[in-house]
Formats: C-alpha cells, sequence, structure tokens
C-alpha cells in the first residue's frame, strides 16, 4: 500500500495531514533464541525446586529440634518432681529414725531397769558361788545380745564375752573350762564376721556431698578451659616469618580459639540448662544424705541402693576426664566397698555352753 501524496500547500478551511510510515513486518525469531528462552526458563524451575527442597529440609531439621527440646523440658520437669519427692522422703526418714532412737532409748532404759532388778534378784538368792558366777554370765551376756540387736553395734556382746571370761579365768574352776572356750570361739567369730560402726563411710560421705558443688559437668568444657585438640591446636609462628605470615598466621589462630570441636555421646548431658544443673546438684545432695540416714539406720541396703543411683548420675551427667570427678566415683566406690549387710550376732555356742554349767550343779 502507497501513502496517498500530500500537498505543500495546505488547502483552505481543512488541517494539515501527516504523513504516516509504512508498516514494518515482524522478523522471525530465530530457533537459538527459543532456545535459550526454554533453557533458562527450566534452570529457574530446577533452581526454584532446589530451594524448595532445601526449606522442606530445613523445616523437617527444626521441627526435630523443638521436639527434642520439648522432651528435655519434660524431663527437666520430671527430675524437679522427682527432687521434691526425695526432699520428702528424706524429712520423713528423718522424722522416723528420729521416732526410732526414742524408742532405742527407752528400750536401753528398760533394759537398765532390767540389769538392775537381776543385780538385786541375784544379790537376794543364797547360791553357791559357781551358781552365782553363771547366773551372772548368762544375765551380761544375753543383755550384750539384746543392746546389739537393738543398737546394731557388737561392742556390748563383745564386752560381756570378754566380762565373762575374764570371770571364770579368776574363778579358777575345770568344770567352767568349757564355758571359757566356748566365749572365746563366739568372741573370735563375731570379730572376724561383724561390720566396722561405718565412720569411715560417713566421713567419705561428708566429703562427697561438700564436693559436688564443684564438679563440673560435661556441658563445662568450654568454661574450664580444657587442652583443645591437636587439630585445633595453635600453630608457633616462626620468628623470621615474613609480616603478611605472621598476620595470617595470627588471624588463624585467632579464629581456631574461637572453634572447638568435640564429640558429644550423651546430648541429654550437654544440652543442660543452668536451672537443670542446680536440680541435678541438688538431687546429688539428697540421694548423699538418704545414703547417710541409712548407715546410720543401719539400713545397708537402701545405702547400697542410693549410692548405686549417685554413681550412675555421676557417670552420665559429668566429665569423666576431670579429676574431680575421677576422686568423687572412687570415693563412691569405697564407700560401697564398706557398706556391708551385718547378720545378727548368734553365741549359741556360749549359751548351750552356759545352759550346761548351769545343770552340772
Amino acid at each position: 500500500m502507497t501513502a496517498a501524496p500530500v500537498s505543500d500547500e495546505p488547502s483552505s478551511g481543512a488541517a494539515p495531514v501527516l504523513a504516516l510510515p509504512a508498516p514494518v513486518a515482524a522478523l522471525p525469531v530465530p530457533p537459538a533464541v527459543t532456545q535459550g528462552v526454554r533453557l533458562a526458563f527450566g534452570v529457574l524451575a530446577l533452581l526454584t525446586g532446589v530451594a524448595l527442597l532445601l526449606a522442606i529440609l530445613l523445616w523437617q531439621k527444626v521441627a526435630g529440634m523443638q521436639e527434642q527440646l520439648a522432651r528435655q523440658a519434660a524431663d527437666a520437669t520430671a527430675q524437679a518432681t522427682e527432687a521434691r519427692t526425695l526432699a520428702r522422703q528424706a524429712q520423713e526418714t528423718v522424722r522416723d529414725t528420729a521416732a526410732r532412737l526414742a524408742l532405742m532409748d527407752t528400750r536401753v532404759a528398760d533394759l537398765a531397769l532390767q540389769r538392775t532388778q537381776l543385780d538385786e534378784l541375784m544379790q537376794s538368792l543364797s547360791r553357791s558361788r559357781d551358781e552365782n558366777l553363771v547366773v551372772d554370765i548368762e544375765s551380761a551376756v544375753r543383755l550384750g545380745l539384746e543392746q546389739s540387736q537393738v543398737t546394731g553395734n557388737v561392742q556390748p556382746l563383745l564386752a560381756a564375752l570378754k566380762g565373762g571370761e575374764q570371770r571364770v579365768a579368776r574363778a579358777a574352776q575345770p568344770r567352767l573350762v568349757p564355758l571359757q572356750r566356748a566365749m572365746q570361739r563366739d568372741a573370735d567369730r563375731i570379730r572376724a564376721t561383724a561390720s566396722g560402726d561405718g565412720g569411715e563411710a560417713l566421713a567419705r560421705l561428708d566429703e562427697l556431698l561438700r564436693g559436688v558443688d564443684d564438679l563440673p559437668t560435661l556441658n563445662q568444657l568450654a568454661v574450664r578451659g580444657a587442652a583443645a585438640p591437636d587439630a585445633w591446636a595453635n600453630e608457633a609462628i616462626p620468628a623470621d616469618a615474613a609480616w603478611w605470615e605472621r598476620f595470617l598466621m595470627t588471624v588463624r589462630n585467632e579464629l581456631r580459639s574461637l572453634v572447638r570441636v568435640s564429640r558429644i555421646d550423651r546430648p541429654e548431658a550437654a544440652l543442660l540448662s543452668p536451672d537443670q544443673t542446680f536440680f541435678l546438684r541438688e538431687n546429688l545432695k539428697l540421694r548423699l544424705l538418704s545414703a547417710r540416714l541409712a548407715l546410720l539406720s543401719r539400713q545397708a541396703e537402701n545405702a547400697r541402693s542410693e549410692l548405686a543411683g549417685v554413681q550412675a548420675l555421676v557417670n552420665r551427667y559429668f566429665d569423666p576426664a576431670s579429676r574431680k570427678v575421677q576422686v568423687a566415683a572412687t570415693q563412691l566406690q569405697q564407700v560401697l566397698s564398706l557398706v556391708r549387710a551385718s547378720a545378727a550376732p548368734q553365741i549359741d555356742e556360749t549359751l548351750a555352753a552356759l545352759a550346761a554349767a548351769a545343770a552340772g550343779r
């Protein structure tokens, strides 16, 4: 199509008309450009999918961390509840122990009264010297046996046996020699099988109680300034190195001092919060106090159970490489070896010899 010629002179009464250029025909798009556009859209779609996949993985990881933190919070709540329960049990144990001590005092007073009555009865009886000696020894031995059974200490019984043996030796009566030998054998057997008074175990428990607050937990390694692994040790800067080499090595050492790489075998110990650490130490103290009360009340099995629980907590939450933790673990082993269940003392041979000597009159 051709444009109509336009006159240079405007016609009268009409506006001037501008000449428009002819439309340009659309150029054909090369195939290479089309393929490049498609490739760009494909790369963009791939990047979008990768970003979406990474976002999903990150969301799953955050959800897992939230679930783990929720479990840790639930465990902390359970431990706090257990600590309060143990505190109440300790108070009840203290009250029970006080009641038992009062009962023991009453029984000891009753036994002393019985001893006085027996002494008065023996003095009022008209018996021969040997008969009075046998009856007196039997009363003293039975009284010592009752006191040992009440208090859990074999010393009163050993004192009664030793006193009876000395009295028989001073009497110099041939028919009382079997009684003397029987008391010697019973005393030797009691000394060999009786447990100690628990003084050493109580002293070691007191040391453990005083050192609980100083035991480092597994998540206190950085605070304690433990030595870093060899792979992260600071490098020595040579004296003849160039200034830029010294600068780079100094920066590298500073960066290494800010990073610590270590293996965590027990995540629950590494994720302890300060409040949880406080309750953990208080739980240890309560268990040690419960073990101490069990030792004082002659309950060896309960003491061993509490000490085993303390040992499990120390091995689980505290740093085994620390010197203080190692000393505490050694003291726990020693206390466990000192705590032994002691059976009630038996003096059947002495009682049989006393019965035989009394029947021979």
